[in-house]
């Protein structure tokens, strides 16, 4: 019998901060990101800043393209990352 090989994913994220700020992450595994950052160990951005609510992720195929994505999510100024989750049909 052939194995089958079992695909990662990876994932770019965006959580909403308790204080309306946005944070851009990359994850293979979104629900357990999330309640690390909650539990005030994912990111020292996010650690003051908690309670955190995902917003948005996509996934993606290979570990760059999420890297890529976060990348230039975090590059936006905060009315272009409005803009972006807006356009995604994400309220926040």
């Amino acid at each position: 019998m052939a194995q089958t090989k079992k695909v990662k994913s990876y994932y770019a994220y965006v959580l909403e901060c308790a204080d309306g700020s946005f944070y851009g992450g990359f994850t293979t595994d979104v629900q357990k990101r999330v309640a690390t950052h909650n539990a005030g160990k994912g990111a020292k951005y996010t650690k003051a800043r908690r309670p955190v609510r995902l917003l948005y992720y996509e996934t993606f195929q290979t570990k760059s393209q999420a890297l890529k994505a976060e990348a230039s999510f975090k590059k936006l100024t905060r009315s272009k990352k409005e803009k972006f989750l807006k356009a995604h049909q994400i309220d926040f």
